[in-house]
């Protein structure tokens, strides 16, 4: 894993955004597709914004999986991640081929169907971010380092559901939904490559829990100092209680 600190969140998303394009080409050049898993979120805008503005990527080509959902919400409520996804890279770009998350009514359906189509050849690059309590896509403190499942079912703790509320996603803390359908820990490990993208001091304190304190399921995102290609983007702010040395923490 190697660290990467930016002045701001538009320097940090225009690195990430042509590190995903240099990725994508590649995969697309040696063996004619990209296959990647998109996040969401707030900490994404910037960087997916930047993203979906490259305009000679061969989007035709992309194959794109759903990194977790609310289970519950319908697809067009304010908080789905499958709108999300729609509006903010499906449209954008034109990519045809994906594989959304659909947890309203079955999410042992979707799980099942959504896990048959990943396994079928590798991931080239995974994006994801870091929440506020530490988490990696849904896998909250304490995460499962061990299943082999693809996808499973969690349970969203407190300070999970009250960063959706603060990020505005949620009128009220009884609308967020309390379990949801999350990637795991291995099937994200998984990827060739990661970026991983963590603007906003609202995330400083788990960017130092994950990055400079011991790889832990209580710090779930610490688990990609074990990848040898897994870059974090982050800015001042996000950085801002990482101490000395910290771009050169790994997992023992």
């Amino acid at each position: 894993m190697h660290l990467t600190i930016f002045p701001d969140k538009k320097s940090l998303a225009e690195a990430a955004a042509t590190q995903a394009v240099r990725i994508i080409r590649e995969a697309i050049a040696a063996h004619g597709c990209a296959r990647i898993i998109a996040a969401t979120g707030a900490s994404q805008f910037e960087f997916l914004d930047k993203l979906t503005k490259v305009r000679d990527i061969a989007w035709e080509r992309v194959e794109m999986f759903h990194l977790d959902e609310y289970i519950g919400i319908p697809a067009e409520h304010p908080a789905s991640f499958r709108r999300y996804l729609r509006e903010r890279l499906i449209e954008k770009t034109g990519i045809k081929c994906y594989h959304l998350l659909d947890a309203e009514r079955d999410p042992e359906g979707a799980i099942a169907q959504v896990a048959a189509e990943i396994r079928k050849a590798p991931i080239d690059v995974c994006f994801v971010g870091v929440g506020e309590n530490g988490h990696l896509a849904f896998n909250d403190p304490p995460a499962d380092f061990e299943t082999e499942e693809a996808y499973i079912i969690v349970e969203l703790d407190e300070a999970c559901r009250r960063q959706q509320l603060g990020e505005g996603w949620f009128a009220n803390l009884d609308e967020v939904p309390r379990r949801a359908i999350s990637m795991t820990v291995r099937q994200i490990l998984k990827s060739k490559q990661i970026i991983c993208v963590v603007p906003d001091a609202r995330k400083a304190d788990a960017v130092a829990k994950c990055f400079q304190g011991e790889v832990s399921p209580l710090a779930p995102a610490s688990i990609l100092r074990t990848h040898e290609n897994a870059v974090v983007y982050l800015d001042k702010d996000s950085a801002r209680l990482l101490g000395p040395g910290a771009t050169e923490a790994r997992a023992g």
